[in-house]
Protein backbone atom coordinates (compact mmCIF):
# COMPACT_ATOMS: atom_id res chain seq x y z
CA UNK A 1 0.00 0.00 0.00
CA UNK A 2 1.27 3.60 -0.66
CA UNK A 3 0.63 6.65 1.16
CA UNK A 4 0.17 9.72 -1.27
CA UNK A 5 0.68 12.03 1.27
CA UNK A 6 3.85 13.74 2.23
CA UNK A 7 5.55 12.10 -0.75
CA UNK A 8 8.31 13.84 0.39
CA UNK A 9 12.14 14.31 -2.16
CA UNK A 10 13.07 11.09 -2.76
CA UNK A 11 11.37 8.14 -3.30
CA UNK A 12 13.51 4.75 -3.69
CA UNK A 13 12.59 1.06 -5.74
CA UNK A 14 13.85 -2.12 -6.74
CA UNK A 15 13.69 -4.06 -9.90
CA UNK A 16 13.93 -7.32 -10.42
CA UNK A 17 13.21 -9.63 -13.79
CA UNK A 18 14.48 -12.98 -15.02
CA UNK A 19 13.87 -14.82 -18.33
CA UNK A 20 14.88 -18.35 -19.79
CA UNK A 21 17.52 -18.74 -22.88
CA UNK A 22 16.57 -20.32 -25.72
CA UNK A 23 17.41 -20.55 -29.59
CA UNK A 24 16.06 -18.79 -32.08
CA UNK A 25 16.58 -15.04 -30.74
CA UNK A 26 18.45 -12.13 -30.01
CA UNK A 27 20.27 -11.55 -27.07
CA UNK A 28 19.07 -7.77 -25.79
CA UNK A 29 20.41 -6.50 -22.57
CA UNK A 30 20.23 -2.72 -21.78
CA UNK A 31 19.40 -2.17 -25.10
CA UNK A 32 22.28 -3.62 -26.64
CA UNK A 33 22.55 -6.49 -28.81
CA UNK A 34 25.14 -9.33 -27.55
CA UNK A 35 26.94 -11.50 -29.56
CA UNK A 36 25.35 -15.25 -28.28
CA UNK A 37 23.29 -18.43 -29.40
CA UNK A 38 20.57 -18.08 -27.12
CA UNK A 39 18.96 -14.95 -26.62
CA UNK A 40 15.78 -14.48 -23.99
CA UNK A 41 12.46 -15.77 -23.80
CA UNK A 42 9.93 -13.22 -23.50
CA UNK A 43 6.43 -11.26 -25.02
CA UNK A 44 8.98 -8.37 -25.76
CA UNK A 45 12.34 -8.07 -26.52
CA UNK A 46 12.76 -10.15 -22.62
CA UNK A 47 15.82 -7.21 -22.09
CA UNK A 48 16.30 -8.36 -18.14
CA UNK A 49 18.13 -5.22 -17.70
CA UNK A 50 15.77 -2.94 -18.72
CA UNK A 51 13.02 -4.56 -17.36
CA UNK A 52 14.38 -4.43 -13.62
CA UNK A 53 14.97 -1.32 -14.40
CA UNK A 54 11.34 -0.22 -15.36
CA UNK A 55 10.01 -2.24 -12.41
CA UNK A 56 12.08 0.28 -10.18
CA UNK A 57 10.97 3.03 -11.47
CA UNK A 58 7.06 2.38 -11.51
CA UNK A 59 8.22 0.71 -7.59
CA UNK A 60 9.50 3.53 -6.07
CA UNK A 61 6.43 5.72 -7.54
CA UNK A 62 3.95 2.82 -6.04
CA UNK A 63 2.67 3.16 -10.56
CA UNK A 64 2.64 -0.39 -10.65
CA UNK A 65 5.00 -2.90 -12.17
CA UNK A 66 5.68 -4.32 -15.73
CA UNK A 67 3.50 -7.01 -16.50
CA UNK A 68 0.17 -4.59 -15.28
CA UNK A 69 1.95 -1.64 -17.58
CA UNK A 70 2.57 -3.50 -20.51
CA UNK A 71 1.19 -6.91 -20.09
CA UNK A 72 2.32 -10.13 -22.33
CA UNK A 73 -1.67 -10.52 -23.20
CA UNK A 74 -1.50 -7.52 -25.28
CA UNK A 75 -0.57 -7.62 -28.90
CA UNK A 76 0.82 -4.65 -29.11
CA UNK A 77 3.61 -5.42 -27.07
CA UNK A 78 5.04 -8.49 -28.96
CA UNK A 79 8.61 -8.39 -30.13
CA UNK A 80 8.52 -4.65 -28.67
CA UNK A 81 11.77 -2.82 -28.20
CA UNK A 82 12.24 -3.00 -24.05
CA UNK A 83 14.17 0.00 -24.36
CA UNK A 84 10.47 2.48 -25.79
CA UNK A 85 8.78 0.78 -22.90
CA UNK A 86 11.52 2.17 -20.58
CA UNK A 87 11.14 5.90 -22.30
CA UNK A 88 7.45 5.62 -21.63
CA UNK A 89 7.85 4.76 -18.26
CA UNK A 90 10.53 7.63 -18.20
CA UNK A 91 7.94 10.17 -19.36
CA UNK A 92 5.63 8.83 -16.32
CA UNK A 93 7.92 9.73 -13.92
CA UNK A 94 8.53 13.11 -15.21
CA UNK A 95 4.67 13.50 -15.64
CA UNK A 96 4.49 12.89 -11.77
CA UNK A 97 7.54 15.59 -10.68
CA UNK A 98 10.08 13.25 -10.23
CA UNK A 99 13.83 12.95 -12.30
CA UNK A 100 16.28 10.07 -11.73
CA UNK A 101 18.88 10.31 -9.12
CA UNK A 102 20.78 7.52 -9.94
CA UNK A 103 20.19 3.74 -10.64
CA UNK A 104 22.31 0.75 -9.40
CA UNK A 105 21.91 -2.91 -10.92
CA UNK A 106 23.26 -6.07 -11.87
CA UNK A 107 23.06 -8.20 -14.73
CA UNK A 108 23.23 -11.85 -13.53
CA UNK A 109 24.65 -14.31 -16.12
CA UNK A 110 26.79 -17.27 -15.92
CA UNK A 111 27.58 -16.50 -19.87
CA UNK A 112 28.22 -14.45 -22.09
CA UNK A 113 30.66 -11.87 -20.20
CA UNK A 114 29.17 -9.01 -19.81
CA UNK A 115 31.56 -6.31 -18.99
CA UNK A 116 32.32 -5.22 -22.79
CA UNK A 117 29.04 -4.68 -23.26
CA UNK A 118 28.50 -2.33 -20.19
CA UNK A 119 29.77 0.55 -21.47
CA UNK A 120 27.30 1.15 -24.26
CA UNK A 121 23.94 -0.24 -22.36
CA UNK A 122 25.50 2.72 -19.72
CA UNK A 123 25.48 5.22 -22.78
CA UNK A 124 22.14 4.03 -23.91
CA UNK A 125 20.01 4.15 -20.43
CA UNK A 126 22.06 7.34 -19.72
CA UNK A 127 20.64 8.96 -23.05
CA UNK A 128 16.83 7.29 -22.72
CA UNK A 129 16.64 8.28 -19.14
CA UNK A 130 18.03 11.88 -19.80
CA UNK A 131 21.06 11.82 -17.18
CA UNK A 132 25.05 11.21 -17.07
CA UNK A 133 26.30 8.21 -17.31
CA UNK A 134 27.83 8.32 -13.83
CA UNK A 135 24.24 8.35 -12.58
CA UNK A 136 23.40 4.55 -14.15
CA UNK A 137 25.81 1.34 -12.85
CA UNK A 138 25.46 -1.40 -13.70
CA UNK A 139 27.77 -4.40 -12.81
CA UNK A 140 27.58 -8.14 -13.93
CA UNK A 141 28.43 -11.13 -12.04
CA UNK A 142 27.63 -14.77 -12.13
CA UNK A 143 25.67 -17.12 -9.94
CA UNK A 144 29.22 -19.58 -9.66
CA UNK A 145 27.67 -22.26 -11.73
CA UNK A 146 24.89 -22.93 -9.38
CA UNK A 147 20.78 -22.26 -10.17
CA UNK A 148 18.82 -21.77 -13.72
CA UNK A 149 21.28 -18.75 -14.14
CA UNK A 150 24.21 -20.99 -13.24
CA UNK A 151 23.47 -23.49 -15.20
CA UNK A 152 23.06 -20.78 -18.29
CA UNK A 153 19.36 -21.48 -18.77
CA UNK A 154 18.32 -18.25 -17.51
CA UNK A 155 19.91 -14.06 -17.15
CA UNK A 156 18.41 -12.00 -14.46
CA UNK A 157 18.89 -8.83 -13.29
CA UNK A 158 18.26 -6.36 -10.32
CA UNK A 159 18.24 -2.51 -10.43
CA UNK A 160 17.60 0.35 -7.25
CA UNK A 161 16.47 3.32 -9.01
CA UNK A 162 16.85 6.57 -6.99
CA UNK A 163 14.64 9.42 -8.29
CA UNK A 164 13.94 13.29 -6.42
CA UNK A 165 11.10 15.51 -6.46
CA UNK A 166 11.96 18.05 -9.36
CA UNK A 167 12.48 21.08 -7.77
CA UNK A 168 12.84 20.02 -4.24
Amino acid sequence: MCLWYNLGMYRIGLGYDIHTLCVGRDLIIGGVKITHEKGLLGHSDADVLVHAIIDGMLGALCLSDIGTLFPDTDKQYKDAESILLLKRVYEKIQKEGYEIVNIDSNIIAQEPKMMPYIPKMREILSDVLKTSQNQVSIKAKTNEKMDAVGQKLAIEAHAVVLLKRIGG
